[in-house]
């Protein structure tokens, strides 16, 4: 696969798992257009993707949005909650996030959160690609539990997150079982009073990362 296929992956993919908004609807023609050439394992998924929000009316798209990723625990788009929990171990995490997107001459607001998976993406796919890459794999039992859990749920941004998944290598034996081990018992817990990993709603903050570009259309 070519770097060019990877980052149009990982780029369109970022702007269909944004919040959506009329200014996300103005850009799925151009995200449509990007992926025509990308292999049927990337461009397929994208293109269901955008179908599937072109179709949708947008209030609809926005609580869908809320319903999805800001009250399902197994629908978290923020990487490092998936090996860490609310834990503090999280927190060094993140930092290295940043520090990595820093060496690449990116510097986030302290209103960002550097392991939402779009700010992941975007920076993969316009400032380091190899960096960004290794994140997600860094991260790949989360991602791929993810993967499945909106297959399972038949969600309308399953598609992004399978083209995601399908730029980066198969998964091995070990990486199978860190997925199962996940699916079962969760993130790790450390304070007393959480919330459990199967339980209810749980308002998770969002990241205002400049909005990415396809072929030159922001």
């Amino acid at each position: 696969m070519n770097r060019r296929s990877l980052t149009t992956a990982w780029q369109a993919a970022s702007l269909l798992l944004g919040y959506p908004d009329e200014d996300l609807l103005r850009r799925l023609d151009a995200i449509e257009r990007a992926t025509d050439g990308l292999p049927d394992r990337l461009g397929g998924p994208l293109r269901a993707c955008v179908a599937h929000l072109r179709e949708t009316p947008l209030v609809e798209l926005e609580a869908d949005y809320v319903d999805t990723f800001d009250t399902r625990r197994r629908h978290n788009l923020f990487l490092t909650y998936f090996a860490h929990g609310d834990t503090r171990k999280r927190g060094m995490a993140l930092l290295r996030f940043k520090q990595t997107y820093v060496a690449s001459g990116l510097e986030l607001t302290d209103t960002e959160l550097p392991d939402h998976l779009c700010v992941v993406l975007e920076y993969a796919a316009t400032y380091d690609a190899e960096q960004g890459r290794q994140l997600l794999l860094d991260h790949r039992a989360g991602l791929e539990l993810l993967r499945i859990a909106l297959a399972e749920a038949g969600s309308r941004w399953a598609g992004a997150i399978e083209a995601v998944t399908a730029t980066l290598p198969p998964l091995r034996g070990d990486e199978w079982e860190a997925i199962r081990r996940l699916a079962a018992d969760g993130p790790p817990e450390e304070e007393v009073g959480l919330t459990p990993y199967s339980a209810g709603p749980t308002s998770l903050p969002m990241p205002s990362f400049p909005a990415p570009s396809v072929g030159g259309v922001r």
